[in-house]
């Protein structure tokens, strides 16, 4: 027997366990939510995606290598010749000289004989194989200017990611803890009806035994039927919850184990929140980014110089006589802008406001994010002293009530007066269950200016 009952326990103990793990902790999802979620995932490609600007950019200062193979079939007379210059295969015939040695009869001007051979020359080919790289030396500092602007946009999307976790963090923090506020909104409804049930019994004896009345259990079932629908309402928006936390996490989520202790007011001061926004670091990045944009408006005033070098073969045949035929070219390029009737100048004073723009508006972003602590901070004090009271006013429904179910057994109080203070003590629940809810999404909110840290 003893061995019967030990093997009995030790399976109990398997399923408890067995369903202690099937249950997702706040903590395990939070770490499914950053490799799972659909939202973090794009985010987290557009950082990537940025960070190839930063290399598509910064590449320019390695200059390019180009390799051109040209293939033509011309009588255009300056094509031809210019074929045979660059395959270096012209001759004096190519000059027309055979007109001017043996001139028409009756030409009495040699000057004057039109060359049959340079202006009427046969079809050519021509094969030209060109290798050419060009490198900038000096750009006015506008690569450089470019390449920390994309830096500063990659460090940007780095930030949009950030917000995004941040947001998700919080929804799925929130799913989290409306959980655990309907679990105990069910628990105290069913306690509710199990005196329902109670009562209802108690009014079918007192009928049988002529104490009350028939529309007494009628006021019974109806209290009972509302109960009841308050409950399937509220497995309803657990059903709900669990659909959403499964969309956050990209998987199919049957069971989590909610929080069990109140979610706590973060200890941060309002500079530590500040410094840790995301937004204002976005707007401060932005800034950054402006004063990118005047050194390369900037860049206008200066010359700009480049360098490049080239070989190349041509011949009238694909790399025929390649080695014979080659040739290179060395040289550089300087190209200053010294007058634009003053647009550089207008561009510039543009980059300049915008810059002072933007100055402005991160001021106001932190001046609007400290407005939105201060009215978080506000708001929790206010919920904080309403649950307290609720909680109070819950305590007296539930007393009341215990004492009108006992004075109804005794024929000092109707059933009505029972059901009004059974809807007193439901009321308060549900008044509960609202301010609990709201102070947690006030501290959340609160943590989510915090980039989702406590």
């Amino acid at each position: 027997m003893k061995k019967v009952v030990g093997i009995f326990a030790f399976s109990l103990l398997l399923h408890a366990s067995v369903a202690t793990t099937d249950a997702l902790t706040l903590n395990q999802a939070l770490q499914l939510l950053k490799t799972k979620n659909l939202e973090i995932r794009a985010a987290k490609f557009d950082e990537l995606s940025a960070k190839e600007d930063i290399d598509a950019i910064s590449g320019k200062n390695w200059g390019k290598l180009t390799f051109t193979q040209d293939a033509a079939r011309s009588n255009d007379a300056g094509n031809v010749f210019g074929f045979k210059l660059a395959s270096r295969e012209a001759t004096f015939g190519d000059f027309g000289f055979a007109d001017f040695l043996s001139p028409p009869p009756g030409t009495t001007n040699v000057l004057k004989v039109q060359p049959n051979d340079l202006n009427y020359p046969g079809y050519r080919n021509l094969f030209q194989s060109k290798l050419k790289y060009e490198v900038p030396l000096f750009t006015g500092f506008m690569i450089s200017s470019f390449t920390d602007i994309m830096k500063k946009m990659k460090k940007m999307q780095s930030l949009n990611k950030n917000n995004v976790e941040s947001e998700k963090k919080y929804e799925l923090k929130k799913s989290f803890y409306d959980m655990a506020l309907l679990d105990s909104s069910i628990k105290n409804l069913n306690k509710i009806l199990d005196n329902i049930n109670i009562l209802e019994n108690t009014t079918k004896t007192m009928i049988n035994v002529g104490y009350a009345k028939h529309v007494d259990l009628l006021e019974v079932k109806a209290k009972k039927g509302n109960v009841e629908r308050l409950l399937v309402q509220m497995n309803s928006n657990k059903k709900l919850l669990y659909h959403y936390i499964s969309f956050l996490l990209n998987q199919k989520v049957k069971h989590i184990q909610t929080p069990t202790s109140e979610v706590v007011m973060p200890k941060m001061s309002d500079e530590e929140i500040l410094q840790r926004n995301i937004d204002l670091k976005k707007a401060t990045t932005g800034l950054k980014i402006t004063k990118d944009m005047l050194q390369v408006s900037q860049a206008a005033y200066y010359p700009t110089l480049g360098a490049f070098g080239e070989v190349s073969t041509a011949d009238n045949t694909f790399l025929g006589n390649a080695d014979k035929h080659k040739a290179y070219t060395i040289g550089a390029r300087l190209t200053w802008n010294l007058f634009d009737g003053g647009i550089d100048a207008a561009k510039i004073e543009k980059s300049r406001i915008k810059k002072l723009k933007m100055q402005s508006q991160v001021e106001l972003a932190k001046q609007g994010i400290l407005l939105k602590i201060a009215k978080i901070r506000t708001e929790i004090e206010g919920v904080d002293v309403e649950i307290a009271s609720l909680k109070k006013e819950l305590n007296l429904a539930n007393a009341i009530y215990d004492n009108y179910e006992g004075r109804y057994k005794e024929k000092l109080v109707s059933m009505s007066d029972v059901i009004v203070k059974q809807s007193a003590q439901i009321e308060k629940i549900l008044q509960l269950q609202i301010a609990e809810n709201k102070r947690i999404d006030k501290i959340l909110a609160l943590e989510k200016l915090a980039n989702g840290e406590n």
